[in-house]
């Protein structure tokens, strides 16, 4: 039984160490894809992506400072080709649309456009395109299509790469484990071997030594 139980052990050590050298390689892999991917758009943060360019536009604006969240970071000028700069240029990206539809968000802005600006979601009330007779969209409301679209790629790039952190400490983690229950399993191996060894000697010790 002690020696199932070793080669168990062992079994479970190379395990372990496989599959967290695996994790390992497959996490490196993932954040060198994404951030290849990033590279490839070529996107550099404008010069007022800086925390205090940008609270000056949206307070010119007219925008209400209490109800938005503002960018703590600057990526003004660098190339985003991170994760983490990737999610800090898309929290730029949603002021400037702010900004343009004057604070609105999608679900808040009236789908059709009307002569005053205003806005409608009445068919009726709204502009009509002269060539087919259907209601004009609001071009406002479709900024936020865009935005999203844009914003929701970069922040995904943001969230691959944190799992892709997350598995090399994963991987880590299961790396030690298997060379802990290596370790153990060597140990016990070795101490079975050396009790086998120091048995027959010690009952050999309690035996008459034969007279000449």
């Amino acid at each position: 039984m002690r020696k199932t139980f070793e080669i168990g052990g062992l079994v479970a050590a190379v395990i372990l160490i496989a599959f967290g050298a695996g994790a390992l390689v497959m996490s490196v892999q993932g954040r060198d894809t994404v951030r290849h991917s990033l590279k490839l758009e070529q996107i550099v943060g404008s010069p007022d992506m800086t925390p205090a360019a940008i609270k000056a536009e949206a307070q010119k604006a007219g925008l209400d400072l209490t109800k938005i969240t503002l960018p703590t970071k600057s990526v003004a000028g660098l190339p985003i080709n991170t994760g983490d700069r990737a999610r800090t240029f898309a929290s730029y990206m949603r002021i400037h649309t702010l900004e343009a539809t004057g604070g609105l968000t999608f679900s808040q802005m009236p789908r059709f456009a009307t002569a005053d600006g205003k806005g409608t979601n009445d068919t009726a009330a709204a502009l009509k395109d002269p060539k087919t007779g259907q209601p004009v969209d609001n071009g406002a409301r479709n900024i936020w299509v865009t935005e999203t679209a844009l914003t929701t790629a970069l922040n995904t790039s943001y969230l691959a790469e944190q799992i892709s952190l997350f598995g090399v400490v994963v991987g880590v983690a299961l790396l030690l484990s298997g060379i802990g229950f290596g370790v153990l399993a060597a140990a016990g191996a070795l101490r079975g071997r050396e009790a086998m060894v120091r048995l027959p000697s010690q009952k050999s010790k309690g035996k008459a030594v034969p007279a000449l």
